[in-house]
């Protein structure tokens, strides 16, 4: 059966793993050349150190958004179609049949 909620959230899953792993590997790049002990790398190694922590409260933030907006749109959806159930599968029909005559054409 297809669950647009759980699709939502596999995806929303998957972006906020993939920049936390970005973050997560510039921050290394950081670590090593905090290593390498080059005193002219400092400021820029602050700076990025800075940056990055702005990123990671902005995507912090960004993820408990997206996730109160996602419950939100399944809810309305969900309690929509449940209202409408009729009207709900001419609807996902006609949207097949779109996408099914675009796809025959090329």
């Amino acid at each position: 059966m297809f669950n647009f909620r759980d699709q939502v959230a596999d995806a929303k899953d998957a972006t906020v793993s993939s920049l936390k792993k970005n973050i997560h590997d510039a921050e290394a790049v950081l670590d090593s050349l905090a290593a390498s002990g080059d005193e002219r790398f400092a400021d820029a190694r602050a700076r990025m150190r800075e940056s990055l922590r702005a990123a990671r409260d902005t995507l912090t933030d960004a993820e408990v958004a997206l996730r109160a907006k996602s419950r939100e749109v399944a809810r309305v959806t969900d309690d929509y179609v449940h209202e409408n159930p009729y009207r709900s599968i001419g609807v996902a029909a006609a949207v097949g049949l779109l996408i099914g005559c675009l796809l025959t054409r090329r």
